[in-house]
């Protein structure tokens, strides 16, 4: 039965209406609000599958904690990450020692990535999966350091 795949995940955020605009400036649809709750509900496929959901409740201050997760992205779409995230106001952030002027590579998986935040400071993430393992000492580097290295 198990592992299965991730059908839902959830964030907290002290601003729900802040939150929604944000998310639907990424492309999430929004599914659903109940405003009693004040939660929101939106489904991550762009395919509109709706496979995968993500929650956002608004708590106050006290109940409020940061959390991260990824959307998984083709590795054409990381390639202009960046500047897709610009175009909408939202700047990518630095991680792991390097700088955001481009996407990252977690060298033992390997995947590429790029950081960026919510507007509550929730940690997001962009990743693709990369094809093919290389022999490397770091554990992370720029996605064009990468690209550099010959498959041994």
């Amino acid at each position: 039965m198990f592992p299965g795949t991730l059908y839902e995940t959830h964030v907290k955020t002290k601003h729900l209406d802040k939150a929604i605009s944000f998310y639907k400036k990424l492309g999430m649809d929004l599914a659903y609000t109940i405003e009693d709750r004040r939660v929101a509900f939106f489904w991550f496929d762009k395919n509109h599958k709706k496979e995968q959901m993500l929650g956002v409740w608004e708590v106050p201050d006290v109940d409020f904690n940061k959390s991260h997760f990824a959307f998984r992205i083709s590795y054409e779409d990381m390639l202009n990450a960046r500047e897709w995230l610009l175009d909408r106001g939202i700047s990518p952030r630095a991680a792991f020692g390097l700088e955001s002027t481009e996407p990252i590579v977690h060298t033992w998986v390997p995947t590429a990535s790029l950081y960026f935040y919510d507007p509550d400071g929730n940690s997001l993430e962009f990743l693709c999966l990369l094809p093919e393992k290389k022999k490397v000492s770091n554990d992370v580097m720029y996605l064009s350091e990468w690209e550099q290295i010959s498959l041994e």
